[in-house]
């Protein structure tokens, strides 16, 4: 029977000097200040917000460069967005897949070199078949560098994919235990990953994981490699792991790695959190194959703001950008809270809510009033702007912002201006029409 929906509310800016929303305990009220914002986020079917500890794993620098879009940056660029990936709190990194080639091979080194020397504490762990060829290079990373590296060895697990490929069961379990025995002989830790582990049978997850942690190995992926499930259908799914982990008596981990092709990865890899997976994996972005993975940066937007997670995302923008330009995929503009759009507003009645909240010398307020993201957490304001849409409020914040005189002549001209035309005006456009508003009063 599904429980009875819980009431929670959760005051922010009570005061100008609430705490953000991160940082507000569940059923807090500030002050005994009246409520502004009602979560229901506490209601629903499926689980809350995760409340133990959790464990992010960034895939930009293999999965994601897999995007048929993306360009794969010189090591310099690598090492580079891994010192960000460190400064965002991100536990892990796949840093490659150096059974790929000799410069695939050299970049895993250069990495786990870089991590070791800076004192960095992202773990490293590389993607490999489950075949002696992608094995071997991994250990052979982690000798030349002196870093201790994960290998995260995968298998087709899908009724379709042995289909496909003439497997059957024995022999996916034949081949997980020597290739996970091999791995563990050659000296390295080992994540088990089953492709495709949404659309398997649950005997045969079974099987597989069963043989793995025999074998070995530590942690054990779930993969939507297609993008093929839903929330429920993860939660299901990472309930019967933790059953088969849990009869193993071994101290195994949980990992989730989700895929974007039904739209479903970010509230998959929550789904996943909540459910009990240890750790979820995801690339800047979101890109990846096909449509790309996970947006590991807005699970880490999600984890802040659920209370999950405590620590300094202002440079979360900053990050993206980097790896947007390294990688020659694009933001676009809508992309959520780091997209040039995702805090700029000219219609009317949005902006006037925003001004009047800084008329009260409150930022926070001003930066929630309009937005489910507050986005001073993130390093961003509100941007209000002039458009079609906007009222005379829009204009004379404008002008004020800027330390000009909001004049009725000017206030007028410029919403004259707005109203006739099919877009925003530009920066350009409205200080053109301030000084042609200054030369008319002149004559």
């Amino acid at each position: 029977m599904k429980s009875k929906p819980g009431r929670r509310r959760i005051p922010i800016l009570a005061r100008a000097r609430a705490k953000p929303l991160a940082e507000t305990s569940r059923g807090e009220v500030l002050g005994g200040e009246r409520t502004l914002v009602y979560d229901w986020n506490s209601t629903g079917a499926l689980s809350g917000p995760p409340t133990g500890a959790v464990e992010l794993d960034d895939e930009t620098l293999r999965d994601g460069l897999q995007s048929p879009s993306a360009l794969c940056p010189p090591v310099g660029k690598k090492i580079e967005l891994l010192h960000h990936m460190e400064a965002l709190g991100i536990d892990a990194a796949d840093i490659g897949y150096p059974g790929a080639g000799p410069r695939a091979l050299a970049d895993v080194v250069a990495l786990a070199e870089e991590i070791a020397r800076s004192g960095l504490r992202i773990r490293p762990n590389c993607a490999a078949r489950t075949v002696p060829t992608d094995v071997h290079p991994i250990a052979e990373a982690q000798q030349r560098s002196g870093t201790a590296i994960e290998a995260s060895l995968f298998l087709g697990s899908s009724p379709i994919r042995q289909h496909t490929e003439g497997w059957d069961v024995d022999f996916l379990r034949r081949t997980a235990e020597e290739a996970v025995r091999l791995a563990r002989s050659l000296g390295l830790e080992v994540m088990f990953v089953t492709e495709d582990t949404t659309r398997a049978h649950p005997d045969h997850l079974r099987a597989l994981y069963t043989t793995a942690i025999e074998a070995g190995a530590r942690r054990i992926c779930l993969a939507d490699t297609v993008g093929h499930v839903a929330p429920w259908g993860v939660q299901e799914l990472v309930r019967f792991v933790r059953g088969v982990v849990a009869e193993a008596r071994e101290p195994v981990k949980i990992d989730w790695h989700g895929h974007r092709d039904r739209g479903l990865g970010l509230a998959n890899s929550l789904a996943a959190f909540s459910a009990g997976a240890d750790q979820v994996h995801g690339c800047a972005l979101g890109i990846g194959e096909r449509v790309g993975n996970t947006e590991l940066d807005l699970v880490l937007v999600n984890l802040k703001l659920a209370g999950a997670i405590d620590r300094d995302l202002t440079r979360l923008g900053e990050y993206c950008e980097k790896v947007s330009r390294a990688t020659g995929v694009p933001i676009p503009p809508n992309y959520p809270v780091v997209g040039r759009d995702a805090f700029r507003t000219a219609t009317g009645v949005h902006a006037a809510a925003v001004i009047k909240a800084y008329r009260k010398d409150d930022v926070k307020l001003a930066n929630s009033v309009y937005s489910g993201v507050p986005s001073h957490l993130f390093g961003r304001d509100q941007v209000i702007e002039v458009g079609p849409m906007s009222g005379k409020s829009n204009v004379i914040y404008w002008l004020e912002k800027r330390g000009l005189a909001a004049t009725d002549d000017l206030v007028e001209r410029i919403f004259a201006a707005a109203k006739q035309s099919d877009r925003l005006l530009t920066e350009e456009e409205l200080v053109a029409l301030c000084g042609a508003v200054a030369r008319a009063g002149s004559h």
